[in-house]
């Protein structure tokens, strides 16, 4: 069984690989949206030395790792999970020998690896040479920002399985995605770092789960985050890992018997 998950990722993969040159000019798309914020930023802070807990080098840096980060842990499962419950085609993974929801998580994996080899760490690379980007050298402080970027992935996913699933209950559940993605992106400290949020937003955010997507990875790899802090900030991750779970093994049982094919 394992094997044929592998291969899933693989056949994912090999996918993603037949259109690349859309990731080639992606990079270059992700380098204008970095750079315009950077510059953005600069403006904001002028002669202030730290805002946020952060420093103008610090939020060039979380501005870079963040959108880097976010090119490995973005897909659109959401997306094709509710269009295979419109058009019935997922009335065949009931009786095939592998769980749906997995198989799924297993292709968005797939999607992250090729991102990360041929988007992120060439994007990443790109950006360090236009802009003042200050890399950590502790090689420890890497290996925890990969664990931790990893586990975003696995939020992300799941919010997104979480999302795609709703397609058996509302039929059109784009409102839903469109929702969902703007969350993500603002919430989770893409655009705008927790910290920057006023105190009473700051305290709502730290009770969902989008942090653990962006801001508590790239806010840990700035060092605005060192210590025991990292191991609480893995908790976090962890704990929104168990925890989502949860809505999808109910979605996905309960959903079995909602399955209609829309037209059929």
């Amino acid at each position: 069984m394992l094997s044929a998950y592998l291969e899933v990722i693989r056949m994912r993969f090999l996918m993603m690989l037949a259109y690349r040159v859309n990731y080639y000019s992606g990079i270059l798309i992700y380098a204008l949206n970095i750079g315009s914020y950077y510059f953005v930023y600069k403006a904001i802070y002028g002669d202030t030395a730290m805002i946020g807990g952060l420093t103008l080098g610090q939020m060039t840096t979380y501005v870079a790792v963040s959108w880097m980060g976010r090119a490995f842990y973005f897909n659109n499962l959401d997306r094709e999970i509710a269009n295979e419950i419109r058009d019935g085609s997922v009335a065949i993974q009931f009786i095939r020998p592998y769980n749906y929801v997995f198989v799924k998580m297993m292709q968005g994996l797939g999607e992250g690896v090729f991102r990360l080899l041929l988007f992120t760490t060439p994007g990443m690379v790109f950006i360090w040479l236009l802009l003042p980007i200050k890399l950590p050298t502790d090689p420890g402080l890497w290996v925890c920002y990969f664990i931790m970027l990893f586990f975003s992935f696995l939020i992300n996913t799941q919010l997104n399985i979480i999302t795609g699933l709703f397609a058996f209950f509302l039929e059109n559940n784009e409102g839903l995605m469109r929702m969902k993605r703007v969350a993500v992106d603002l919430f989770s400290g893409l655009i705008i770092p927790i910290s920057f949020f006023p105190g009473w937003s700051k305290s709502v955010l730290e009770w969902l789960p989008f942090q653990a997507i962006t801001y508590l990875p790239s806010a840990v790899f700035t060092g605005k985050v060192t210590g025991s802090a990292i191991i609480q900030s893995f908790g976090v991750q962890l704990l929104w890992f168990v925890l989502l779970i949860i809505p999808i093994y109910a979605l996905w049982v309960k959903s079995k018997t909602r399955l209609f094919v829309q037209g059929g």
